[in-house]
């Protein structure tokens, strides 16, 4: 194993794919020249050259059609966005498109495309730059959404997406990119649509993805102190989602805490919520809680944005209440 930062993993990722395969390459905003607005593709021009890592005009509609249009002639673009709010500006060619290529080519054509970048907040970004869009990409047939919450999940998991022939939308975060953890020296890969048990428990289950999960962490160790035992479940693929490793878990806790940075109405937690009532109600012990941002755009003040946005004490008051401590 290798100490190495979740950007690393992504380049790590996406040059292992490309050493791989010719007709993979990558196109976006800065990923060429300046070796990636975060960084996360460094290296990578002087080594495929221009043809494969394009600088791109900021034209997201535009380039995101490129891409799309390349893939029915045999190749397999990774397109960044420098932020998944840039999306909805190319979210066209996304949904009307990628997804829906292959059943109305019918399945003459694949799509295996990787549309990647940052999500969610990312510190005093103000409302527009600031958003969590997972459950609107995943609300589409035809996408699958990864995100990932550590270096080992995020070159695991960006590597079977590159291979996936299907498109895959792969979302990151700004505030993990200098996150470091373990990565295997040799190849390995992580397939979609597997949830990982990060935490043994046996009081309450917690779900959570993305960068978020770190709360969860925070408060399970404060839990602890107190005898309480909480398992923790990274989605790391929010579609296909894995209910049965959820489901699972619930039978053996009887309680569940969704944790999910996104607004309240018609989330992915919401979705959680609605197949464990479905399936596991006889199991349950308590009404299942979630915890998401405030119901508004997020704020620019930090003193705002923290009230905002979810946080431990909020996950250790939902654990509690589901226990009737």
């Amino acid at each position: 194993m290798k100490t190495i930062q979740f950007r690393e993993a992504i380049c790590e990722a996406m040059s292992e794919e490309m050493r791989r395969d010719e007709s993979i390459y990558l196109m976006g905003e800065e990923v060429a020249e300046y070796n990636g607005a975060y960084k996360a593709s460094k290296g990578m021009l002087d080594e495929f050259g221009p043809k494969r890592v394009i600088d791109t005009p900021i034209a997201e509609l535009g380039f995101a059609g490129i891409a799309v249009g390349s893939t029915m002639t045999g190749n397999r673009p990774i397109v960044e966005y420098m932020t998944f709010n840039f999306s909805l500006v190319g979210i066209d060619q996304i949904i009307n498109n990628a997804a829906k290529i292959r059943q109305m080519s019918g399945g003459q054509f694949k799509c295996p495309i990787v549309f990647r970048g940052p999500t969610a907040s990312a510190g005093q970004l103000g409302a527009t730059h600031s958003q969590a869009f997972e459950s609107w990409f995943a609300n589409t047939p035809g996408l699958k959404v990864v995100v990932p919450s550590n270096p080992y999940d995020a070159k695991g998991l960006l590597k079977a997406a590159i291979r996936d022939d299907d498109p895959v939308i792969f979302m990151e975060s700004e505030q993990m990119y200098g996150d470091k953890g373990e990565v295997p020296e040799g190849e390995y890969i992580i397939p979609l649509g597997i949830a990982d048990v990060k935490r043994e428990g046996t009081d309450v289950t917690i779900v959570s993805f993305g960068k978020i999960i770190k709360e969860a962490y925070i408060a399970a160790d404060e839990l602890a102190k107190e005898g309480i035992s909480c398992e923790i479940i990274d989605l790391r693929t929010v579609r296909p989602l894995d209910k049965e490793t959820v489901l699972k878990s619930v039978k053996k806790t009887n309680r569940l805490v969704v944790l999910e940075e996104a607004w309240p109405f018609g989330n992915v937690s919401t979705e959680i919520t609605y197949i464990v009532q479905a399936e596991a109600f006889d199991y349950l012990d308590a009404p299942i809680v979630r915890i998401n941002t405030a119901d508004t755009p997020a704020a620019y003040s930090p003193v705002l944005m923290e009230e905002w946005l979810p946080n431990s004490d909020e996950v250790v008051k939902a654990v509690k209440k589901v226990l009737y401590k």
